[in-house]
């Protein structure tokens, strides 16, 4: 090797040296340091988790007026909310929402948040960690400056004074759901200090039984909405389920560290079928997500949470940091507002549009904007129906015609099946030569089914997830989002006897609980399924006949609102059917009962 080629091969090493040895000094050593002094704050909390958790555990749940009176609180008296707030960690644990009831009979409020100490324990804050001790933490003793209870227009203080430094803490309501923790750190000590703000939603027990036990629509209902995870970060929505959740089975995106970072803003927190409590830190500094997958695996609570970016603090220096939590109803005009105003990326997707979101976003802006005008979402659904078939008319008018020729060639083709019934090849070739003759489909009346197979799920969706049919009143019915409340058995809402009893009752509660509207969707599809000709198979019509009858009891434990929808849409398919085959020249069941029905009354006459 020539001289100058060594002297170049040893600059390369140097370099490479250099270059291993600065990267390993600046930049992995800190990052170890960072999830050494993380993983040490997770441990932190574990450990106090698991002494309040056995201590809680030895006692057993308390009632909750026990548990509200045994720390003190600063009330909170909201527009859409009221409860309390914990002094002692500075815990919201104790929120209702003001415009939701359990029932439509009963002014018992949804109750979002509980206390630890109850036995559905939910609740949430933000912590303050300094390297690996939590100066604010889960119970840390919290004094409010001053009196006062918590409204949209009154905000409150608080204050933690602890050895090295002192935190103020606003805490602020809107009108809505969304909490403002404004909190101004000083660092007291006489050396530089640095802290980052944990985010914490924590859920004690089994999920399903807390439905049941808080919300028993929610929990009725629970299979057709997404409930569990859900955030957004690096503007992407993630979502894991609470049976995979509480598997501790990691998520989709989730880093090797069970670490979902973002610099791009974002939420972080635990949904219900409509209610949701989200921690939104600040949206101008990066952030990690997560879950607290050690405190499952060792049967603690649900645990999700946020990390701040770290703040730097000199002796008697300090910062200002502002982190929200959302606590509420998924409103879309609420979620729209949030999303629009106040800049928190894709909070529009805390309703579960499901996979289908290209036709149920679109289908319950028309539904929202409909209701908005019409003061009715029954109305709006009536409305929405008519709105939906119209661009369909033309593919309805083709297969609707293409019945009509079918419906005329019924007594041609039974002949065809007489006369060739031992040669089954020629009985097809005849039918099909018989089909080329008048130009009939026999597969034309299939297509609108392929368009409105897709639109009943996006709209089944729809109405199921959204707010907006929840407790919504329309004719006899007090709630569009609950199955029909009338009964034969209780003379269609007559006799003092509730439907749902009915329906419990043993063999005969199936048929006596079918109601109004489950009654009509029947008797609307029978008779549109006779307009149709009947399959020449005799099997296969008997089936056909019998489907009316399958659906109608199917439908009798569907929200009332979708089969309000579907009767409504089989009437409307109705007359634009029985039009077209009559234009058609084509003889219908109906035109028959209906003509010897005029014929008898003109008889008497003659």
């Amino acid at each position: 090797m020539e001289k100058e080629d060594q002297r170049n091969f040893l600059l390369a090493m140097v370099a490479m040296i250099a270059f291993v040895f600065l990267y390993q000094t600046f930049v992995m050593e800190p990052a170890q340091k960072r999830y050494q002094a993380q993983q040490a704050i997770v441990a932190a909390q574990e450990q106090t988790a698991t002494v309040d958790t056995a201590a809680a555990e030895a006692a057993g749940p308390k009632p909750l007026p026990e548990a509200l009176a045994a720390s003190p609180r600063v009330p909170i008296d909201a527009a859409s909310l009221d409860g309390s707030l914990r002094l002692a960690g500075a815990r919201l644990d104790d929120l209702q929402l003001k415009k939701y009831f359990l029932t439509v009979d009963d002014e018992e409020e949804i109750r979002l948040l509980r206390p630890e100490e109850t036995e559905f324990g939910y609740f949430t804050t933000y912590y303050w960690a300094d390297g690996n001790t939590l100066v604010a933490g889960r119970n840390s003793a919290w004094t409010q400056v001053g009196e006062g209870t918590l409204t949209a227009t009154t905000p409150v203080t608080l204050r933690l004074e602890t050895e090295g430094v002192t935190i103020d803490r606003i805490v602020s309501v809107d009108e809505n759901y969304l909490f403002t923790f404004t909190d101004t750190v000083t660092n007291t000590s006489g050396a530089a200090k640095t802290l980052r703000p944990i985010g914490s939603i924590e859920r004690e027990g089994d999920w399903q039984s807390f439905l049941k036990a808080t919300d028993p629509a929610s929990a009725a209902s629970s299979g057709l909405a997404h409930m569990g995870l859900m955030g957004v970060t690096e503007e992407t929505l993630r979502l894991q389920k609470y049976k995979p959740l509480m598997a501790s089975k990691k998520a989709k995106g989730e880093a090797a560290d069970g670490v979902f970072p973002s610099t791009k803003g974002g939420w972080w927190g635990l949904t219900d079928m409509y209610w949701m409590s989200a921690l939104v830190p600040d949206q101008a500094t990066p952030f990690a997500a997560s879950v607290n997958r050690a405190s499952l695996a060792r049967g603690g609570p649900l645990e999700v949470r946020t990390e701040g970016a770290d703040v730097s603090l000199a002796p008697g220096a300090s910062v200002t940091v502002q982190n929200r939590i959302f606590a509420g109803a998924k409103k879309f005009e609420v979620l729209r507002d949030y999303e629009n105003n106040q800049d928190i990326p894709m909070m529009i997707d805390a309703i579960d549009w499901g996979w289908a979101y290209f036709l149920t976003k679109p289908f319950f802006y028309i539904l929202h904007w409909l209701h908005g005008h019409v003061g009715s979402f029954g109305w709006a659904i009536l409305a929405f129906t008519v709105l939906i078939k119209l661009p369909l008319v033309p593919l309805y008018n083709a297969s609707f015609k293409s019945m009509a020729k079918l419906k005329k060639l019924q007594e041609p083709m039974k002949e065809i099946n007489e006369r060739f019934a031992s040669d089954p090849q020629r009985k097809q070739q005849e039918i099909m030569k018989l089909y080329k003759q008048e130009g009939a489909n026999p597969i034309g009346g299939c297509l609108p089914i392929l368009v409105t197979i897709p639109i009943f799920y996006a709209l089944y969706k729809t109405l199921y997830v959204t707010l907006d049919m929840r407790h919504e009143p329309f004719w006899y019915m007090k709630d569009l989002s609950a199955p029909d409340p009338t009964a034969i058995g209780n003379l269609f809402g007559l006799l003092p006897w509730a439907a749902a009893d009915i329906k419990a009752v043993p063999i005969i509660g199936v048929i006596i609980g079918i109601g109004i509207l489950p009654l009509l969707y029947g008797g609307t599809m029978a008779v549109l399924q006779s307009l149709s000709p009947p399959p020449p198979d005799k099997m296969q019509a008997r089936i056909i006949m019998a489907m009316p009858l399958v659906f109608m009891f199917v439908f009798g434990g569907f929200a009332a609102g979708l089969v309000l929808y579907w009767v409504w849409s089989n009437v409307l398919t109705f007359i634009q059917q029985y039009t077209i085959m009559r234009l058609n020249g084509a003889e219908t069941e109906v035109g028959k009962f209906v003509s010897g029905l005029l014929g008898r009354r003109k008889a008497p006459a003659e």
